[in-house]
């Protein structure tokens, strides 16, 4: 336990990255990234939470998780050389909009996995409903009707650490169950997270007491990062503000020892 705080107070944030952040409604917040060896398909989930996170949180802590890390061990993560693109897939996904922060849906590989995993059916909905909305300026149809587990589908990327950089992958299955697991196993709140430098979708809790708010403004500047940091978990607290505003001009170690971690 003396160990995980020495290097809590020790610890450094991601490039560019702080691990003390001012929420509007909650506070400060400390967000510890917890560095982890590269995480292969069909790794158990509690042996990767017992090697770098069980016996070192508060019961008042919160854990989020990659929700990339919850796909590969689940083993919903695919090499694209694997993946062969039905013709509808790579028809769909000519149309979609490629955001600069992931490739969404708008690769035969991501659409494939979109029509395996939400279904034929409700994918072509989705895509005849933003072709019919789309000249009257209004975006983000398709996806709002394809659902979360289409939002949550991400492909292969250039900054993804390897062998991912040539994988796509689904979104994880049963996100709530599996996040209430893990909280029963380590002994605090868990959070399945899909963030990026454009926004914060919170795909699964352990709790529903836990408020989306809350994971939103604590993760809005994507601590874990996009690329090698290979730091796909957080340990999360909040700072009561009576207790963080002595600590203002402290150095971010100091605050985070002070909060006794």
């Amino acid at each position: 336990m003396e160990n995980f705080r020495e290097k809590l107070t020790a610890c450094v944030p991601n490039e560019g990255k702080t691990l003390v952040i001012e929420t509007r409604d909650y506070g400060k917040v400390i967000r510890y990234p917890v560095k982890t060896h590269v995480v292969m398909s069909n790794e158990d989930i509690f042996a990767l939470m017992d090697r770098y996170v069980t016996g070192k949180v508060k019961s008042d802590d919160y854990v989020f998780i990659s929700e990339k890390v919850i796909a590969i061990c689940q083993g919903r993560a695919y090499d694209i050389d694997e993946l062969r693109p039905r013709r509808l897939a790579k028809f769909l996904s000519r149309f979609v909009y490629q955001s600069p922060y992931g490739i969404g849906l708008g690769s035969p590989w991501t659409m494939e996995l979109a029509i395996r995993d939400v279904g034929t059916v409700r994918i072509l909905f989705a895509a005849l409903c933003a072709a019919i909305t789309k000249p009257f300026g209004k975006r983000g149809i398709f996806y709002k009707i394809a659902g979360m587990k289409a939002r949550a589908i991400d492909g292969p990327c250039a900054c993804t650490i390897p062998p991912y950089n040539h994988f796509a992958k689904m979104a994880p299955a049963a996100p709530n169950q599996v996040a209430k697991s893990l909280a029963e196993h380590i002994g605090c709140g868990v959070v399945i997270i899909d963030a990026n430098d454009l926004n914060v979708e919170v795909l699964g809790k352990s709790s529903k007491d836990i408020n989306d708010s809350f994971c939103r403004q604590a993760f809005r500047d994507n601590p874990l990062g996009q690329s090698a940091q290979s730091t796909p978990i957080a340990v999360v607290r909040r700072i009561d503000r009576a207790a963080a505003s002595p600590q203002c001009g402290r150095s971010e170690g100091a605050i985070l020892k002070a909060s006794h971690i």
